[in-house]
């Protein structure tokens, strides 16, 4: 065999190298893949902050780097659930390599408008809602997150009723058009009952009929409200807290969210936790796992969450009790 050289002030450089130079470095120099991350969400950057770094850190952990390869093409409904298709159907048009969702309503959406993979960072419950056929086995297009966790509406009423003791009648807006919103509904009324609280149930499906309900509230004798994570009420937080100033009633809430608003107090699912295992299905997919592959989880973690100022403004003494066991306390 003969092997051609050529020669240079480097030395004898053989031509097989230099062809091998010629053919595989370029590959080598080639950008890596930047992937367009589609969000499919309820309320604004701005106001889903603490959940979106949870993401972004996830991201960074598994070795992503932002801007350089991948970008954050983020959509919100800023609390209409109706223009969740039509951002779902903006994100497919962009081309997105994958659709990071929170609701259910979102996930069904993005589901609908395309066969790209989806990771849910919460759904209150996608089997009811015919958005997976399981949880072990979602199949299809469809994973990450839910938020089934049992009795979270009864204990939040009974952390109320600790922290208010003076809770009588409690009005909790619920749409009652959503698959999961009778068995929301039994829970609080079981625990109502048990506590001796009357509880006024509010039909709330837009953001128009909000503060007409909670209005009603008011003039039922409502002296506290329960305030769940739905679409509605969560992307339009601030009639609510505002409203809640406004008639000195003590609020429990379903997500840190409402409280970082300057609302009273919230229990409920970890959700900065949820986006952060999102990030994990993120990764899994982007590198070839397939979603219907990847069992959807449940939480792990739950917190109490307590505003300091929200109670001086009622002139609630916080007891020592929840005082033990508060995850944080927003001053």
């Amino acid at each position: 065999m003969v092997t051609l050289t050529i020669s240079s002030k480097w030395g004898r450089t053989p031509l097989v190298f230099l062809l091998w130079l010629v053919l595989v470095l370029p590959a080598f120099a080639q950008p890596a893949k930047s992937y367009r991350i589609g969000m499919l969400e309820i309320s604004q950057e701005s106001a889903n902050r603490a959940n979106l770094n949870a993401f972004l850190e996830g991201l960074r952990k598994a070795g992503y780097t932002e801007g350089e390869n991948f970008v954050i093409d983020y959509r919100s409904v800023d609390g209409r659930p109706a223009r969740f298709p039509k951002l779902a159907a903006d994100l497919v048009a962009a081309k997105a390599d994958i659709i990071v969702t929170r609701s259910t309503a979102a996930a069904l959406a993005a589901k609908n408008a395309g066969s790209m993979p989806i990771v849910m960072t919460s759904s209150s419950d996608p089997i009811a809602y015919g958005v997976v056929t399981s949880l072990a086995k979602p199949g299809g297009n469809v994973t990450g997150l839910c938020t089934m966790v049992s009795e979270l509406a009864a204990k939040r009423l009974r952390v109320l009723k600790e922290l208010v003791p003076k809770t009588r009648r409690v009005a909790a807006p619920l749409n009652l058009g959503n698959a999961t919103a009778g068995a929301e509904r039994r829970q609080v009324e079981s625990a109502a009952k048990a506590l001796r609280i009357e509880v006024i149930i509010l039909d709330v499906r837009d953001a128009e009929g909000l503060l007409q309900a909670l209005e009603t509230a008011v003039q039922q004798g409502a002296d506290a409200l329960l305030i769940n994570a739905e679409v509605v009420v969560l992307g339009n937080r601030g009639t609510v807290i505002d409203f809640a100033r406004k008639h000195k009633l003590p609020a429990m809430y379903a997500a840190r969210e409402y409280v970082e608003a300057g609302g009273l107090v919230a229990y409920g699912v970890n959700y900065p936790d949820l986006y952060s295992r999102a990030a994990t299905y993120v990764d899994r997919i982007l590198k070839g796992a397939k979603p219907g592959d990847l069992p959807i989880g449940k939480p792990t973690k739950m917190n109490l969450v307590i505003n300091t100022r929200a109670a001086t403004a009622l002139d609630v003494s916080i007891p020592s009790t929840l005082l033990q066991s508060v995850d944080e306390l927003i001053r």
